[in-house]
């Protein structure tokens, strides 16, 4: 299987498209892929236990189960402080 990286920049003002991201790196990951995520920029705030609590996409999916399955499963979130 192949191994991804997803960057993620998108905080509070564009949490949709921030939501999507996890989804698709929870999407690879299902399907067997080792993946990895790394949080820059305002994205950063996802990071900070609690900060995904209720932050939806515009289709309805909740960000932080995308983040949960992922940590449970092995892949790792990484958080860039600079």
């Amino acid at each position: 299987m192949a191994k991804m990286l997803f960057i993620i920049s998108n905080g509070f003002e564009k949490a949709g498209r921030a939501t999507r991201a996890f989804q698709f790196a929870k999407v690879a990951r299902e399907k067997g892929h080792e993946v990895r995520v790394f949080l820059i920029d305002d994205a950063i705030h996802w990071a900070q236990f609690g900060m995904a609590e209720g932050v939806r996409a515009s289709t309805g999916e909740e960000m932080k189960p995308f983040i949960d399955y992922l940590s449970e499963h092995g892949s790792p979130i990484y958080a860039c402080k600079a």
